[in-house]
């Protein structure tokens, strides 16, 4: 995407190197809803880290036996101002959405539903699925592109050799000289890394990129900062290269992310992102007045399939006032 802004703000990224300061953010579990509900580990929002690139969000979750957990079992829920991306390693969820799509999300491949100006879906895993096992993760819409109409696009990238001893399928960006179609507002590297046993590696990286390192399986450390099941290193902007270790007998799998630092402050609250608290408040009152009428869509319409009774109604909003989301350098 270029970028045509008149006067583009200067993002000044240090020299640093793969032996630079590495941020370990540790999980917090996170119920998605009743006493069956499935539960995810969620490493972005922080209280200290909002953002890796315009990457705003991070849930991973799994392997779960849908059997115990309930499984996900999402109603129709609003988003505006980001794009959501579905990763699974195990099992099958049907996205629907009110643009009308109906997809399936399968392992190792992505879906991607932007939601501009605004949409609402639904997530539900399917009865076929007895394991389920991913990340979900948003990505934050700049200016230029929030306000746009929604959308979705599908790939389903093939596992290349990247570095000594790491695969990749990398869905969104470029990495090892394999490259994503799937288009963004921003530029960003999403991808699924396999880690051979007893590697230690050093995979070249934009140095313009701040990056963050999910691990979802093994023993894994970045830059000697060794990472637990769920955590996520976090890589500033200036680094040529990650240093990548798996001292185990096992392969390791990560999620990596990475992009450009976002230059604007954003206001996420419930399912939705904006730039003032006066914009969440109007987006939460348009989902709460919507009359599921064919004549009367809105911002969010309905999703085909659902009951609109059946919809997730917003919580209440906060008693004090919403705050932008400032960058931490």
């Amino acid at each position: 995407m270029s970028n045509v802004e008149a006067e583009p703000v200067e993002l000044l990224c240090g020299p640093g190197s793969p032996d630079g300061p590495v941020e370990v953010i540790s999980p917090r579990a996170v119920p998605l809803g009743g006493p069956r509900a499935m539960t995810v580990r969620r490493t972005l929002p922080t209280r200290d880290r909002s953002m890796v690139g315009a990457w705003c969000f991070a849930d991973h979750y799994g392997p779960d036996d849908v059997s115990v957990s309930g499984g996900m079992n999402v109603p129709p829920h609003p988003h505006t101002g980001l794009q959501t991306v579905s990763w699974l390693f195990e099992g099958e969820i049907e996205h629907r959405d009110s643009a009308g799509v109906e997809a399936m999300v399968l392992p190792g491949e992505l879906n991607l539903m932007s939601a501009g100006h605004g949409i609402s879906h639904s997530e539900v895993s399917t009865a076929a699925t007895t394991r389920l096992h991913g990340v979900q993760l948003w990505v934050a819409l700049p200016d230029s592109a929030r306000e746009e109409p929604h959308g979705f696009q599908h790939h389903a990238p093939t596992s290349v050799a990247v570095s000594d001893g790491v695969t990749a399928r990398v869905f969104l960006g470029a990495l090892g000289g394999e490259f994503s179609p799937v288009i963004t507002a921003t530029p960003l590297l999403g991808a699924e890394l396999i880690i051979a046993p007893r590697t230690r590696t050093s995979l070249a990286v934009d140095p313009s990129f701040e990056h963050g390192v999910l691990l979802d399986t093994g023993a894994v450390s970045v830059s000697d900062a060794a990472l637990a099941v769920g955590d996520l290193a976090f890589v500033p902007c200036g680094a040529a290269e990650l240093e990548l270790h798996n001292p185990s007998p096992d392969p390791a799998r990560l999620i990596l992310l990475g992009g450009e630092p976002f230059g604007e402050d954003i206001v996420m609250w419930w399912n939705l992102v904006g730039r003032s608290h006066e914009e969440i408040e109007q987006f939460r009152a348009e989902w709460e007045a919507r009359t599921g009428a064919a004549e009367d869509p809105g911002r969010f319409g309905t999703v085909p399939g659902w009951n609109p009774e059946d919809a997730l109604p917003a919580p209440p909003m906060p008693t004090t006032r919403l705050k932008p989301r400032k960058r931490r350098n």
